[in-house]
């Protein structure tokens, strides 16, 4: 099938499409001091799944199915997100799960979702994601130890490298340098920067009200969150070049060209679009399809750079057909090393600024980008994007997605 017939396809409409009727986020906010710190993550999620289906229209005793993304939730298990769904208004009526595919977790959850609707167990789903890495960290289970046996194979002991080795191991592997890792993460503040100023990340954002305490006088005071607030203005490759190294004394990986630690939530509610139809909802898009696939753990940021040409492949695209790409920034070195070893231009990529500029709170990100990808096409009056990220321990997942704004 040629690239044009392709994309031609994709783009016609069907009534069993799985189609997004409503993707929002919550800004994004830096773990243990920007404005989310102080709240919890099933108030957070709690705020989005709200929002995402009163600005649907949607009656919420009609959502089938709700799957979340959640790397690290407390004590492990779906009761945070559970409570969330409550509390936000969805009957208890509505089943819900949660999802762990590290990174990738909120495309997991979406994807999970419009698998329901294929098959036809569900009509209406919500897909979200939700983190907060300030009260994440370290309040799970964390295992004693591991077996010896399965430590003695190099593979599964690889799957222990702390991340910023991993990514230390791209740069050195693949030859990336330090001043053009830099330069991407400059990039990634500047396009975020000039996006945020031009109110470009508002349509995708959702206004969420919360108490946050002064670290000093322990006072609460209620504020409205509703700008991610890493986002920084004036960083350019010269300013970060006189950061230390992370991980190793003479690496390149530093926290001016890494994923920010943060808070946030993002929900997608997919619909099969003869009901969307049927019951009046805004039809934004439609997911068309996605894949995961496994990578080697000790470089495991290369993960898109497999998994976006198999997604191309089993939609038969080509690259030429997409028209950008949210590619999530978790190291430069590895986001760097993907666009390239694809060969796709720069350009096409992260057009609003990435992980490195507005944080990447782990199981959010997967439903954030298609909030993000949709706000973007919209703005440029684009069609086709697809959305990719590598993911800890070896993998890497890409999907597809068509807007209709």
């Amino acid at each position: 099938m040629s690239p044009s017939s392709a994309k031609a396809r994709i783009l016609m409409k069907d009534d069993n499409d799985v189609v997004i009727v409503s993707a929002v986020r919550s800004a994004l906010t830096k773990a243990r001091k920007g404005g989310l710190k102080d709240t919890r993550p099933e108030e957070i999620l709690s705020g989005v799944l709200r929002a995402a289906y009163t600005r649907a229209r949607l009656e919420p005793a009609l959502i089938e199915e709700i799957a979340v993304g959640n790397v690290l939730p407390p004590g492990g298990g779906a009761t945070p997100a559970r409570m969330a769904a409550l509390h936000s208004g969805i009957p208890h009526t509505t089943p819900i799960n949660t999802v762990n595919r590290q990174c990738s977790s909120g495309l997991a959850a979406v994807n999970q979702i419009a698998n329901q609707i294929i098959v036809g167990q569900i009509a209406i789903g919500i897909g979200a994601g939700v983190e907060s890495m300030t009260f994440g960290w370290g309040s799970g289970s964390l295992p004693d130890g591991w077996s010896e046996a399965v430590l003695a194979n190099k593979e599964a002991e690889d799957c222990l490298i702390p991340m910023g080795i991993t990514s230390e191991n791209v740069a050195s592997e693949f030859g990336i340098s330090r001043e053009k890792q830099d330069e991407f993460a400059a990039q990634s503040f500047q396009k975020a920067a000039a996006a945020q100023k031009a109110g470009k990340l508002k349509d995708e954002i959702v206004p969420l009200k919360v108490k946050v305490i002064d670290p000093k006088t322990e006072k609460a005071t209620e504020i409205v969150v509703d700008s991610d607030d890493g986002v920084r203005a004036g960083v350019t490759a010269t300013s970060l070049s006189k950061l230390k190294p992370s991980f190793q004394k003479d690496g390149s990986t530093h926290a001016g060209n890494a994923s920010q630690v943060s808070d946030g939530a993002a929900a997608v509610i997919l619909a099969r679009r003869s009901v969307a139809k049927r019951l009046g909802l805004p039809i934004l898009g439609k997911y068309v399809t996605a894949c995961a696939v496994g990578v080697p753990p000790r470089i495991m940021g290369v993960g898109p750079a497999y998994a976006i040409p198999k997604v191309l492949e089993m939609t038969g695209l080509t690259e030429d057909d997409i028209d950008f790409y949210e590619i999530n920034e978790a190291f430069a070195s590895q986001a760097i090393y993907c666009v390239e070893k694809i060969g796709i231009s720069f350009d096409k990529v992260n057009v609003n600024g990435g992980a490195i500029a507005i944080g990447h709170p782990l199981g959010c990100t997967g439903a954030r980008q298609v909030a993000t990808g949709l706000s973007i096409a919209k703005q440029r009056n684009e069609r086709v994007f697809v959305t990719s990220m590598c993911i800890g321990s070896g993998m890497g997942m890409a999907a597809v997605f068509v807007s209709e704004h």
